[in-house]
């Protein structure tokens, strides 16, 4: 095969500030439906849409339609909660229409961590109270808020000192719970934990949870970045669990493939932001208008189609296909959010290297690196999985 054309590979070395001494340095020419391609138009079938966030695949007709409608009108006008903008009011009133009735306000801002960065300063300012709980392998992203409710000491100590006043408990122990107290602002939880490689808890144990943050007055702030908008098998994760938490974080998916995060509570939580300082939280660009119209038209997509049914479906064939790579151990699944666990770091990476020479594009979890990474696009379709299995099979 002739070599893959780098047109930028040396500029992306010299100038770009990087996130590991070995990135893949694939050069992206374009991509469109479950596929992206690089600049010698070699196909790779994107098992990880990047990173559960493009939910009904690349560029989407729908979507980029809404986009460019968007820009025709205007694009960034004033900060945050000042002007009545059409595509924040709109996306605000769907996605509160497919939540419970105590999830009604909606505070937009750019990404993930940025949710949870509002989240945190939102549930200590509502309770009064300063301590917050996590659990052990979470992660929430990586601004020094959220870092601070991370599960992995080892990632976060060169970065002390973090936010005073948190406690990691172990994910899924019941007897960890009484660590909440009337002193716990609250606790932050991912019903399914993604870096951690797709770890599951009992269903009664968020029963529990949600009984103790009751009888403790603490807020329950569920982090729906990963999990949310299909990928499971239900629109949000805490619906397999039949609890409405306090809080509810979105990002990556909610964006339709641009950049925008949420932190969505009940108006009397949410309105002490407003008073006691006044714009006790603001951003220059969250909720920006082509961010929302993108979001809008992604989630109608996914409402209209029922993609979490197809999520469901799918997941359970990928994984009858995924149980033919050699030397796995374990698969943990829920929808289409997987981990494919070696048990070993070392065949875990031999696999991936195979996987990106065969066209399939996938990737690891940061803790847990004996497994394999799959949260392909919500659009996944049989042809697809013939594809897959006939590139696992070479």
């Amino acid at each position: 095969m002739e070599p893959i054309k780098q047109l930028y590979k040396d500029s992306f070395y010299k100038y770009l500030a990087q996130t590991s001494d070995k990135p893949l340095a694939i050069e992206v020419g374009g991509a469109e439906g479950i596929y992206f391609y690089d600049t010698n138009k070699k196909k790779y079938l994107d098992l990880i849409a990047g990173i559960s966030v493009c939910n009904m695949g690349h560029s989407h007709p729908v979507i980029l339609k809404a986009v460019k409608e968007q820009l025709d009108k205007y694009m960034h006008v004033m900060v945050y909660g000042e002007l009545i903008q059409q595509p924040q009011v709109e996306l605000a009133e769907k996605v509160c229409s497919l939540l419970p009735a105590s999830l009604n306000s909606v505070f937009f801002v750019n990404s993930g961590s940025e949710a949870v960065e509002g989240a945190l300063k939102l549930a200590k300012r509502y309770t009064g109270r300063t301590g917050l709980i996590h659990f052990h392998n979470a992660y929430h992203g990586s601004s020094h808020g959220a870092m601070s409710m991370m599960g992995n000491e080892t990632y976060k100590n060169v970065f002390q000192p973090l936010l005073p006043d948190t406690k990691a408990i172990r994910f899924g122990a019941e007897e960890d719970l009484l660590q909440i107290t009337d002193k716990t602002a609250a606790i932050m939880v991912e019903f399914i934990q993604g870096e951690a490689g797709v770890r599951i808890a009992p269903e009664e144990y968020w029963q529990k949870l949600k009984q103790r943050c009751e009888e403790m007055k603490t807020l329950l702030i569920a982090d729906e970045i990963q999990t949310g908008v299909g990928r499971t098998g239900k629109l949000f994760a805490f619906e397999h669990y039949n609890i409405t938490p306090d809080i509810l974080l979105l990002g990556k998916a909610f964006g339709g493939g641009m950049p925008l995060g949420a932190f969505i509570a009940d108006k009397k939580v949410m309105n002490v932001l407003t008073r006691n300082p006044v714009l006790g939280h603001i951003t220059t660009f969250g909720g920006h208008p082509v961010c929302c119209a993108a979001g809008l038209a992604h989630l109608k997509l996914i409402i209209e189609n029922e993609m979490w049914k197809n999520a469901a479906a799918m997941g359970e064939k990928l994984e009858e296909i995924l149980w033919k790579i050699p030397y796995v151990q374990e698969i943990r699944r829920k929808g289409l959010m997987i981990a494919v666990d070696f048990y070993d770091a070392q065949t875990n990476f031999t696999m991936l290297h195979s996987f990106l020479e065969k066209g399939l594009f996938s990737d690891w979890f940061l803790w847990c690196d004996t497994a394999m990474r799959i949260a392909p696009p919500l659009i996944l379709e049989e042809k697809n999985l013939m594809e897959i299995e006939l590139a696992i099979n070479m």
